[in-house]
Parts: structure tokens; C-alpha cells; sequence
């Protein structure tokens, strides 16, 4: 259990990992203390599985926002080995909202795309809290190419709330960019691995997200718009943003019902926020299966199912009307 500024829900947690942090720092450890710390201990773990197996999807949203939740750079530290981080689009200028580098990750040597929203308030403003500008998305379709150039398979975490929405984002053909990104990616010759880590907000998710294989984490989100830009528009106001959560159905388990993404990756308990190595773990373990599987298939067969996979996504129903 790590030390984390708690959720609403989690207060009774907050209350038990208090007595167990007393407890623990007495001086004097006697049996009795030692037995009711165990017990403080099984308690916590009995509420944490009890309260994480009923979140509602607004509360799910709560915990891909937390603030101790690992970003790509912790997974860059904690899952991969000898990074080079790349820079720049080779247009105007180089974006913070979104890293790339070369990495490797036991035997494989792979390209690394993803948001990163920043630990401290100075380096959230300076990455744009993960909402990149069009000269991070086409810094990603460079390094992307220069990936499948050199046949190196791209992972990519997604972790924003959407792409930004500034006045000079759209004059810089923010959405023009993201459109070319997707297509890109559907055309690339080598493996595509993308996972959402936390938010995934809208087109700047999906800039990214066009993949071979794509997973959300246990606790993260994946959706066309964010709750509260939902709520902003349908009910006109973003203290609704919590029906928003409900109606949009885009918890890791509503999407896997629906086909829209292929794997679930299961967190910690109490969420990645309260454990980043064993995440960290669990990522790892995900993503070497994963590039073992998909390095089976040529390009040409990659980019066939990649074709397919997506074209079948919704669903939706067939009526044919009488003329009489």
C-alpha cells in the first residue's frame, strides 16, 4: 500500500491505512500489536476488493485521473530498458504532451509513442496536462515511420483527456493531423501495440490509437468524448458529468462487450496508483506476450487484420422496409 491522496470513495481506506501506519511506527511491538496489524491489514484488503469491484463509471473516472497514477514516463523507467527519447516534428516545434524514443523491453527493440501529463503542476502546464498540439502527433507519425523503416514494432499508451483545443492547435491543422496519424498507422508495415493508461479522451486518443492490438487497463476509459464535454453538450452544464460517465459506456468492461477494444489489463489492488512496480509487472508481462504473438504475422497479413479488426467494430441493425 503506497501513500496517495484518496478518492472520495476510499475514505474508509484512508481511515484503516492511518491505524496501520500508527501501529506500525510504535516502538514497542508487542504479539497483540503485531496480530492486530495483520488483521487492520486483511480488513483493508477485504474493503479495497469490495469497494474496486462496484466503482460506477464516474468513479472509474476518478481513478484514471489520479494524481499517483504511473504515466508513460514511469512505465519508460519501470518496463523498459535503454530509452532514447526523440524530439521534435521537423515542422515547428517539439511537444512535451507527447514522448517518443527507441526502447527495448527484454529482446525486443521497439519505438515508444505516448501521452505524458506531467507529476507537478510546472511540468503539467508545460506538457499541456497530455493534450498535445498538432506537432505531437506529427512528431509520433515521424518516429512511427522511422520505426517500421528499421522494423521495429511501436508501442503506444494513451493518456489524455483529448487533444488540444486551442485556437493555434486548429490553425496548425489539429485535426487534419490526427486524421493523417490514423491513417498512417492503419497503412504501417510492422506491429502496433496501443494501451490506454488512463484517460482516453476523444480524437487525441485516437490519434494514436489505431493499433494491432489494443488494451485498456483495468481502471482507465476510452471514449469519443470526455464526461464532462459530453455533459457540456447534452445537458448544457459539467455537474451532469457523472450520467455522462453512465450513458457513454466506456469502462474497460462495456468496451470489451462491445468489441471496441481486445484486452483487459488487470490493476493492483486499489488501483496502479497504490502499486507502480506491480503494474509496471503486469504491463510487462502484457506486452512481451503480446510482440511474441504478433511478430508471427508478415506485414502484409498485419495490415490486412488491422483493416478488418476496426471495419468491424458497432454494432447496429439491419431494417428493410416493405414498398407496397
Amino acid at each position: 500500500m503506497s501513500k496517495s491522496n484518496g478518492l472520495e470513495f476510499e475514505q474508509p481506506l484512508l481511515e484503516l491505512e492511518a491505524q496501520i501506519k500508527t501501529l506500525d511506527e510504535t516502538s514497542t511491538r508487542t504479539e497483540a500489536i503485531e496480530q492486530e496489524i495483520i488483521q487492520l491489514r486483511r480488513q483493508w484488503n477485504e474493503q479495497t476488493r469490495e469497494i474496486y469491484s462496484k466503482l460506477t463509471p464516474w468513479e472509474i473516472v476518478q481513478v484514471s485521473r489520479h494524481k499517483d497514477r504511473p504515466y508513460t514516463r514511469d512505465y519508460l523507467q519501470l518496463v523498459f530498458d535503454e530509452f532514447v527519447e526523440l524530439h521534435g516534428d521537423k515542422f515547428f516545434g517539439d511537444d512535451r504532451a507527447m514522448l517518443t524514443g527507441f526502447a527495448k523491453i527484454d529482446q525486443y527493440k521497439v519505438m515508444v509513442v505516448g501521452h505524458q501529463k506531467g507529476r507537478t503542476y510546472k511540468e503539467r502546464a508545460a506538457c499541456n496536462f497530455g493534450c498535445a498540439h498538432p506537432e505531437g502527433y506529427r512528431k509520433a507519425i515521424s518516429k512511427m515511420k522511422l520505426a517500421e523503416k528499421y522494423g521495429l514494432p511501436i508501442i503506444c499508451f494513451i493518456d489524455t483527456p483529448g487533444a488540444y483545443p486551442g485556437i493555434g492547435a486548429e490553425e496548425r491543422g489539429q485535426a487534419q493531423v490526427i486524421a493523417e496519424s490514423m491513417f498512417q498507422m492503419s497503412q504501417l508495415k510492422t506491429p502496433i501495440i496501443c494501451v490506454v493508461i488512463g484517460e482516453g479522451g476523444s480524437g487525441g486518443a485516437l490519434g494514436i490509437g489505431l493499433g494491432d492490438k489494443v488494451a485498456v487497463l483495468e481502471f482507465a476509459y476510452y471514449s469519443v468524448i470526455s464526461p464532462e464535454g459530453c455533459a457540456g453538450i447534452i445537458w448544457k452544464s459539467h455537474q451532469f458529468a457523472p450520467q455522462a460517465a453512465d450513458a457513454l459506456k466506456f469502462t474497460s468492461k462495456h468496451l470489451r462487450a462491445l468489441g471496441v477494444i481486445d484486452d483487459v489489463i488487470e490493476e493492483p489492488l486499489g488501483g496502479a496508483h497504490r502499486d507502480h512496480h506491480q503494474m509496471a509487472a503486469r504491463m510487462k508481462s502484457y506486452l512481451t506476450r503480446t510482440l511474441a504473438g504478433l511478430r508471427e504475422s508478415s506485414p502484409e497479413q498485419l495490415i490486412d487484420s488491422r483493416y478488418e479488426k476496426f471495419r468491424r467494430i458497432g454494432v447496429f441493425d439491419d431494417l428493410s422496409t416493405t414498398v407496397s
